[in-house]
């Protein structure tokens, strides 16, 4: 059975009518797809009649595949989900439903990296180095001044951007759009940078043929800048973006007002950047404090 033929399925095709009505990205909705299809391949039988067993026997072999707990996480999130909307709608009865008993394997909570700010400066001065420094330059300030994520910072249009008031209309996850704002810094390379720009579908970030600057582009840019640099921290377009939340919950910032310009649903998300504050604190207290250690 193939991908295009599974979908067809009359109970995958109704799960997924259900999940297009949340407004999931595509990047969400084909990640359900994918899981359940890989796991219909796995248990060869219809996915009404799955056991508890059939669920087991999937967690090991993944196990044995030596797949990551986060990866191992979401694919059972997407048959919890599933096998919710299938009991729901009298798919299956209460008493067949498959992960009653089936737990998520536990993840170890690894703090968010960031880059300290000189760091960013050499990366902002060493990305003007190129024929299209005007270009990667705004690149790293929109990243660094707004915390976008990079899939929404390849969409922002020049009519989404608020020029007066140095602000720009956001569409996140879920396509919910929120409201991010950028400084005097990102504001004059911008203003240089539309100097010359040349994009008939109004996309504010393009490529050296005039179209849509692809996320995958936005990395590769990032990734020839980090080359010429001798910085040890892995730096990418997310890394910017925790280190826009951190230097904000450093300088005082409200943390729901953080939570908000993220554009995170849960307050959780956002909480962990107090984490990487307090370890950083704790780091600098040890390292500057002269009473620290007792004389021996």
């Amino acid at each position: 059975m193939d991908k295009e033929e599974f979908t067809k399925n009359i109970l995958i095709n109704d799960f997924i009518n259900e999940i297009q009505k949340k407004n999931y990205s595509n990047n969400t909705l084909m990640s359900y797809i994918n899981d359940l299809y890989y796991f219909r391949l796995f248990v060869k039988k219809d996915l009404n009649n799955v056991k508890e067993e059939d669920i087991r026997d999937y967690l090991e072999y993944l196990n044995l595949q030596k797949e990551k707990p986060t990866s191992v996480r979401r694919k059972i999130s997407s048959l919890k989900s599933f096998y919710k909307f299938l009991y729901k709608n009298n798919y299956i009865d209460k008493r067949d439903y498959p992960l009653y008993k089936i737990s998520y394997p536990k993840v170890d909570k690894r703090l968010p990296k960031f880059v300290y700010y000189n760091d960013l400066l050499d990366i902002i001065r060493e990305s003007t180095n190129d024929k299209d420094g005007v270009r990667d330059r705004l690149i790293i300030e929109m990243l660094y001044a707004t915390g976008l994520r990079v899939s929404e910072l390849v969409n922002i249009k020049i009519n989404d951007i608020d020029f007066n008031n140095r602000r720009i209309v956001v569409c996140g996850k879920g396509n919910k759009e929120r409201i991010v704002y950028y400084g005097e810094y990102a504001e004059d390379v911008l203003k240089e940078y539309l100097l010359n720009h040349k994009n008939t579908e109004g996309y504010l970030f393009i490529n050296s043929r005039g179209g849509k600057l692809t996320e995958r582009g936005v990395r590769y840019i990032i990734d020839n800048i980090m080359k010429r640099l001798s910085i040890k921290t892995h730096v990418t377009p997310h890394v910017l973006r925790h280190t826009f939340a951190t230097d904000m919950l450093n300088n005082g910032c409200d943390i729901k007002v953080v939570q908000e310009l993220l554009g995170h649903s849960s307050l959780k998300a956002t909480e962990i950047y107090t984490h990487v504050t307090n370890e950083h604190l704790k780091k600098v207290y040890y390292e500057c404090f002269p009473r620290r250690d007792k004389d021996e």
